[in-house]
């Protein structure tokens, strides 16, 4: 191609930007807190810090792994100690055997699965009550997750789908054993239901308000439960978890990739909800964490029964949250995208870089899914690369019309700057809000504090939608 011949005539060649970029831990929109300044590769122990510690937005006893990615994975995990969902023993006696052990994805994996198969059996001394299997229930469905994030990069990527049941099958058990047990049910969407599970307060038919809890690209139910489940019961709500497209049963088991037109998923959530004596219809809010901070405005865009909305954080271009070289790789053309892809990047990708590309990309292409299953890699970039960039939601933001927060954090990583764009391009009734390193609460998502996050996001929407 003569275009490439001349890029390579005039400086540095393609390869050599899209392999740099590559290696980075800014390689896809949703791994390395590092952004573009950290290594993918795990540092070798004993050597210096690449950042001055003023600048290291995880300082001190926040860094538990030197790689980035794991680090805001395990930070994560630790984090959900609030809610139950984790044990602070448990994680750092995980990180440390991990540590000891050599970082890499399969004594991660390894590490977290174990632990997860170790909570669904019985507990030491007297045999285990219901609270008790309900909540090692819960922590086992954290540390599956752990596993399931980072299973491609190992030597048995083929366990995906049973990773994922397993990290299923606690949640439910978990889902059963809360009092009052959460509803379970399907909702109609396409072909393909969309299983839902219900949280409320009690079993009474008092109309309540109601939360739908959005999850991004790569969480899953137990995140949500984390990130709003609790703190919508002990204030009244009733809260819904489910799995869109491109999530969870969606993506692991049924194979259906994400949508940008995420109002279709949605919308029968509403009439769901709304044909339930226990909800009321005029007080149901939608809140979107990570990626769904794009998916949940653009469904409010499109329903104007969202009675209030938050975006955790906003994001408006989801393709923007990958790097640069990355995004040089698509062109206006299928087959001279992936020739580019298969014949100047794949061959130099190193094997963290292509782990990180099998999980950032399977949310969008079922054979990339398929074929990282098998340990290859995808070879049609075309197709996923230009479905992210179809999640594009910059036209319709100013139509939404539900009174909208938006959330940015100190050092976010993914999405830096988006959420204030969003923000000046909102025309309904709206508040900004960053949560800051001083709190505790910098990066994604604040890892590290979510139930600050909880308490922000329920009091906003308890001002909003007030009654219950």
């Amino acid at each position: 191609m003569a275009r490439v011949r001349n890029d390579r005539e005039s400086g540095p060649t393609r390869r050599a930007l899209l392999v740099a970029g590559a290696g980075a831990a800014a390689l896809a929109a949703g791994c390395a807190p590092g952004g573009v300044t950290g290594a993918a590769a795990p540092t070798p122990s004993g050597s210096a810090p690449t950042r001055e510690a003023a600048d290291n937005p995880t300082p001190g006893a926040m860094t538990l792994f030197k790689d980035p990615a794991y680090n805001f994975n395990g930070l994560l995990a630790l984090g959900a100690a609030g809610a139950g969902s984790s044990e602070v023993g448990e994680v750092l006696t995980a990180v440390n055997a991990i540590n000891q052990a050599g970082l890499s994805a399969q004594t991660y994996v390894r590490t977290f699965r174990a632990l997860g198969d170790q909570l669904l059996k019985a507990p030491p001394g007297a045999p285990a009550d219901d609270q008790t299997r309900r909540f090692r229930a819960l922590r086992a469905a954290q540390y599956y997750g752990q596993a399931l994030f980072f299973v491609l990069g190992t030597d048995d990527p083929g366990s995906e789908e049973q990773l994922y049941k397993a990290g299923r099958g606690a949640w439910d058990t978990f889902c059963d054993l809360c009092e009052p047990a959460a509803v379970k049910a399907t909702v109609p969407y396409g072909t393909t239901p969309l299983p839902v599970w219900f949280f409320r307060p009690d079993e009474s038919n008092t109309p309540r308000p109601t939360v739908i809890l959005t999850n991004g690209s790569d969480g899953q139910n137990v995140d949500m439960w984390t990130y709003g489940v609790p703190a919508a019961l002990a204030r009244g709500w009733n809260a819904l978890v489910y799995d869109g497209p491109g999530q969870g049963q969606l993506l692991f088991v049924d194979r259906v990739v994400f949508t940008p037109t995420w109002e279709k998923v949605v919308s029968p959530l509403v009439d769901w909800l709304s044909a339930r004596p226990d909800v009321d219809p005029n007080r149901i809010a939608l809140t979107g964490l990570s990626m769904a901070g794009d998916l949940a405005p653009r469904a409010a865009a499109f329903d104007d029964r969202i009675a209030a909305l938050v975006a955790m954080p906003g994001c408006v271009e989801p393709w923007l949250g990958f790097p640069p070289e990355i995004r040089k790789i698509l062109t206006p053309g299928k087959e001279e995208t992936n020739d580019i892809w298969n014949k100047e990047v794949v061959p130099e990708l190193p094997p963290a870089a292509a782990a990180v590309m099998k999980k950032r990309f399977e949310p969008f292409s079922i054979p990339a899914m398929l074929e990282a299953r098998q340990g290859k890699l995808f070879t049609d970039f075309y197709t996923p690369a230009t479905r992210i960039q179809a999640l594009s939601i910059s036209s319709v933001v100013g139509r939404i019309k539900a009174p909208t927060l938006v959330l940015d954090y100190d050092d976010e990583q993914f999405y830096p700057g988006q959420p204030r764009q969003m923000y000046d391009k909102l025309t309904s009734p709206k508040d900004y809000l960053k949560l800051t390193a001083a709190q505790g609460a910098q990066l994604h998502c604040s890892p590290m504090a979510p139930q600050l996050h909880c308490e922000v996001v329920f009091d906003w929407l308890q001002q909003t939608l007030p009654g219950s």
